[in-house]
């Protein structure tokens, strides 16, 4: 057993001994101001002591751009759940640079393209912040785990390829800065040059979509080189380069995968950072996962979410 994997399995083998139901710390601190203002973050840790430094799962909520909090009732299980495995769970704000735009297409993808790099912006603010207070937070700064829902999706995709791929953006991380991992329910990466390819091996990722999504594209929506690119897109370019990643193939159902495996699927999130990110096994996995009974909403699409 690793080292990394050691510290989450002896605090997660000591927490039911330990914590009594809702004994979760949480703390809300301003990491950026950004035109005027402020962004923050919420904290969330479990209430005893520990000795070792944390992974932190660093959060970064939905809502097309447009909308959304970062301390919504829906992610509140997420958090709780690996708050008590071990983890700082850590969700922030962002900027919402669709708020009041029209629909985003292909010939109209300027505000939507702004838009994400504004709140890659806002991400990599507060990845600084953690890592300039990493001590006094009690994190591990080599175990920073991105995760998003829908647009944070995107944003966490797009934020890792970014580093990765030295895009101008990412030069406010420290040189050495890598992200741990990232978990995508329901994102793509927004690309002017086709299909991403990546400088640099992605973090190890674990993606979840279903395969009738209308909002964020499962494949790709794309003009020659310029579009969205979703996880099965994103899937081909890491299993042809073999890179490390799971991937949950949601069949017959929509954006909703956005939500519900953060309820319906933690152990298999737990079971993926212990094997790819802290084990760093070289895995390819595609699960196609059909839920007989769970009917799905296919109405969701760009011109009726941005109506």
């Amino acid at each position: 057993m690793s080292y990394k994997a050691a510290i989450i399995f002896f605090t997660a083998l000591l927490f039911p001994f330990m914590l009594p139901a809702g004994a979760l710390q949480k703390e809300t601190r301003i990491f950026a101001e950004m035109q005027g203002t402020p962004l923050k973050l919420d904290i969330y840790k479990n209430d005893s002591t520990t000795i070792l430094p944390q992974p932190c799962l660093l959060f970064v909520f939905g809502g097309g751009f447009k909308e959304g909090t970062r301390d919504a009732k829906l992610y509140l299980p997420y958090f709780d759940y690996f708050a008590r495995k071990g983890y700082t769970v850590v969700s922030i704000d962002y900027r919402l640079g669709m708020k009041g735009k029209e629909a985003p297409g292909i010939l109209n993808h300027k505000p939507l393209q702004e838009s994400i790099e504004m709140a890659v912006s806002d991400l990599y603010a507060a990845t600084n912040f953690l890592l300039a207070h990493a001590d006094e937070l009690n994190i591990d700064p080599s175990l920073i785990i991105l995760s998003g829902s829908s647009a944070g999706a995107i944003t966490v995709l797009q934020a890792d390829y970014m580093e990765r791929d030295n895009h101008p953006l990412a030069r406010v991380l420290p040189d050495n800065f890598r992200y741990a991992g990232v978990i995508s329910f329901a994102g793509g990466i927004f690309s002017t040059e086709g299909l991403p390819s990546y400088t640099q091996r992605p973090a190890p990722t674990l993606f979840f979509h279903g395969s009738a999504d209308k909002l964020v594209p499962y494949n790709n929506t794309r003009l020659f080189k310029l579009g969205m690119f979703g996880s099965k897109s994103l899937t081909k370019r890491f299993r042809d380069e073999g890179y490390p990643y799971v991937f949950y193939i949601m069949e017959d159902i929509g954006h909703e995968v956005s939500e519900y495996p953060m309820k319906e699927f933690l152990p298999e999130i737990e079971q993926f950072i212990t094997d790819l990110v802290f084990d760093r096994k070289q895995w390819m996995q595609e699960i196609h996962f059909k839920d007989m009974l769970r009917a799905s909403d296919r109405s969701n699409t760009p011109a009726n979410y941005y109506n």
